[in-house]
């Protein structure tokens, strides 16, 4: 099939277009940069050189890539509130497309408002569009011609803890969530806080006590809970470039047992390839994961607190995004689901 990037230049970008042009199911058509039109792959990717030696980066502008017909899919790869511009005319087209920003990932307009601080940019546009965790969502959403990829940080939180919460193993009245990520989460920028010398040997919390991740977790955890959900969630960067380290502490239910969480897991997650879950006494790190489209995940019960202990590890750059939207992609064309991702 025939795909295109827009926002190709990026962080995220630079993973898609090294996973499609490496899959054997893909022509990728088209990668977009405003920044970077008319420039080639190569001189802007040089990690890239003797893959797509002919390649070109177009400039971004919605119109003429919606009518372009040799396309099937597009991905949009490009900052929250810029996507749906974008959005909006590839599926009046016909297009299929997958979003990495949040700009759909948040059914309430009120809470993107929010959390975003901006009116959401095309709240017609959301009830087509379908929140898609690969490993979680039903089949609804194939029929539908946008998908909201989630974010990161959600990732690592919400492949855990959801089937725990629909399956009432958990209280999610106390719900506390520690989470590290790599310096490459915030983006490609130039600001004083990723700089090298700010960030090596160096970690500290931010985005206290509202990161805009929040909005989208308690989101998907009240619909697993049907009702609704309210953690505390703390944001942390680390001195590493990839990767997500997450741990969350949630009381079990009553009479909830580590046999009974594990139990749930090995039913919600048993086939899954990008799903794996640790023997007891070990714990996720950050190095087994990135490269990789896998999650990483852990539990431990305290009998002192009552609490489940539960950690993760994912690539930011894989699972937390490009890889999974690549997972999507396969599952959307009845590919393998793993076509292209076991690098």
């Amino acid at each position: 099939m025939n795909v295109g990037i827009i926002g190709a230049s990026g962080y995220s970008g630079e993973v898609l277009v090294r996973l499609l042009l490496r899959h054997p199911a893909v022509n990728l058509k088209a990668i977009t940069s405003r920044q970077h039109a008319g420039k080639s792959l190569e001189s802007v990717m040089p990690a890239m050189r003797g893959l797509a030696p002919d390649a070109v980066f177009d400039p971004s502008e919605a119109e003429a890539l919606a009518a372009r017909d040799d396309i099937d899919l597009f991905f949009l790869a490009l900052p929250h509130g810029a996507a749906a511009s974008f959005a909006r005319p590839l599926v009046d087209a016909g297009r299929r497309v997958i979003d990495l920003s949040a700009d759909f990932r948040i059914s309430d307009t009120a809470v993107y408002s929010e959390y975003y601080g901006a009116a959401h940019p095309d709240p017609e546009l959301l009830p087509r569009a379908s929140y898609v965790i690969p490993e979680w969502a039903d089949g609804s959403w194939r029929e539908r011609p946008l998908v909201a990829a989630p974010g990161c940080y959600p990732t690592s939180v919400l492949v855990p803890l959801l089937p725990l919460i629909q399956d009432g193993l958990v209280d999610t009245a106390s719900v506390v969530v520690n989470s590290f990520s790599g310096v490459s989460g915030a983006g490609r920028k130039v600001a004083e806080d990723y700089l090298y010398c700010e960030r090596t040997e160096s970690a500290k919390a931010y985005g206290l006590v509202r990161h805009r991740h929040l909005a989208e977790i308690e989101e998907q955890m009240g619909l697993a809970r049907k009702g609704p959900v309210v953690i505390q969630f703390t944001p942390h960067l680390a001195p590493m470039r990839r990767g997500i380290a997450t741990t969350i502490v949630v009381p079990a239910a009553a009479g909830q047992t580590l046999e009974s969480l594990e139990a749930c897991w090995e039913r919600t997650y048993r086939g899954r390839p990008f799903v794996q879950r640790l023997e007891r006494g070990s714990t996720p790190d950050t190095k087994d994961v990135v490269g990789t489209n896998r999650i990483d995940m852990a539990a431990t019960h305290d009998p002192r607190t009552g609490n489940f202990i539960i950690t993760s590890a994912i690539d930011n750059l894989m699972k937390g995004a490009s890889g999974q939207a690549v997972q999507i992609m396969n599952l959307w064309f009845d590919l393998p689901e793993t076509e292209g991702l076991l690098l």
